[in-house]
């Protein structure tokens, strides 16, 4: 095999410029080594992890044991498709089915998959259950939504860096603005409305937060019209936000769950769909699947994710650790102007910087930031996304905080 050695982050830099897609423009720095809540560059530098894969390493980077269960299944049988059973599979399903409290779940690979799945779910039950005319099912989104960049997902985005360029777009979609109930009752009016989908906070977005009760005033609406609430929890799912799903702080279970990131702790694509019997059963075989989805590899490595969240209480922390940080950065918007609005829940959390979206100043304050061995990342020019691994200790959340803190409070 050819192979290229990296001595420096500037060569790798180089190598994935000159071979590779130019659809991310990430932070330049090189990472080759992560181990809990550290990650570490090219040239040997240390730096808190402050992103967490988007809260998909919600357990902490390379945690033992969800490395013992991939490198045990890994040495007995790691795909079959799903021609034939394999024998981690069911328990996998039994596993997770009572872990969440739903009838049944259908495995898939990614967030994006899922979010598909969802989608094709609620329109399979809208013809076969509800009664809705052939063709004629609508799905309302949010805006601000994001779930992914294929054609179905980027068919609901108001954001023109997604879907610009890409149509024809999805039929089938309603858009309404986010925390306004009074949009959704009037969508809700049509009476082919199938689902409702939404994130409870949306984080590519900015970490946005809406009011309290209106997740469970949105469900209990969809509930009076028979129509499905579909939570796009991959994202805000398993712990991040101080409850195993975000729905959970507002005491209701939806109809349609979509997991995936943290499913498998950042070791291996793992996304997976749980419904009621009556909604996932209007699937039937040949409609929808995946070559991977349900492989045992996958299952194995997500059974222990799950484990690890529940025996290292991470809910628990990510809520008082949450607070802490929460309470250092709104201390530090008072003496900054700077910094105008802390928002989050849990672990998952952000600032607006004062300066419009086009400005860079977000983006150098990251770059700052990792000059000072934290790595974070601006989503939308001003807001910077702070979430990092579930796994972390008060005192390193408070050195973060002082990092953070130092970093803003000197930049120019």
């Amino acid at each position: 095999m050819n192979t290229t050695d990296i001595n420096t982050s500037q060569e790798a830099i180089d190598l994935e410029l000159a071979y590779g897609a130019h659809n991310y423009h990430p932070l330049p720095v090189v990472l080759s080594k992560g181990e809990g809540v550290y990650l570490w560059d090219v040239e040997g530098k240390k730096y808190y992890d402050f992103l967490a894969a988007y809260s998909a390493v919600n357990q902490g980077h390379c945690h033992p044991k969800i490395l013992k269960a991939l490198y045990e299944q890994g040495q007995t049988l790691t795909l079959t498709s799903r021609a034939f059973h394999n024998d981690v599979l069911g328990k996998y399903e039994k596993y997770i089915c009572e872990y969440f409290g739903y009838d049944k779940v259908l495995p898939m690979n990614t967030g994006v998959e899922g979010g598909e799945t969802a989608v094709k779910l609620c329109r399979k039950w809208a013809y076969t259950v509800k009664g809705v005319p052939k063709n004629q099912a609508k799905i309302i989104f949010v805006e601000g939504n994001f779930w992914g960049r294929t054609l179905a997902a980027i068919s609901s985005s108001t954001d023109p860096s997604s879907y610009e360029g890409f149509g024809p777009y999805m039929p089938g979609y309603e858009l309404i603005p986010y925390n306004d109930l009074a949009a959704l009752e009037k969508a809700l009016e049509d009476p082919n409305v199938a689902g409702f989908m939404v994130e409870p906070i949306q984080g590519e977005a900015g970490v946005v937060v809406p009011d309290d009760g209106y997740l469970k005033k949105a469900y209990d609406m969809c509930r009076e019209k028979n129509v499905l609430f579909i939570a796009d929890e991959v994202q805000t799912g398993i712990a991040r936000t101080g409850k195993m799903i975000c729905c959970e702080h507002e005491g209701f279970k939806p109809d349609i769950l979509i997991l995936g990131k943290a499913l498998s702790g950042g070791v291996y694509p793992v996304s997976a769909v749980l419904a009621s019997d009556e909604i996932m059963l209007s699937i039937k075989p040949g409609e929808h699947g995946s070559t991977y989805g349900g492989n045992p590899l996958a299952c194995a490595v997500a059974m222990a994710a799950l484990e690890v969240v529940k025996e290292e209480n991470l809910s628990e922390n990510a809520e008082r650790l949450g607070k802490i940080f929460r309470e250092r950065m709104q201390k530090l918007a008072e003496k900054c102007d700077l910094v105008t609005l802390v928002r989050g829940k849990g672990l998952l959390n952000a600032i607006v910087i004062n300066d419009s979206e086009d400005s860079s100043t977000a983006w150098d304050i990251c770059l700052k930031l990792r000059d000072n061995g934290l790595l974070a990342k601006p989503t939308h020019g001003n807001i910077i996304r702070f979430a990092p691994p579930l796994v972390m200790t008060e005192e390193q959340l408070n050195a973060c905080c002082d990092i953070i803190e130092q970093t803003i409070l000197d930049f120019k």
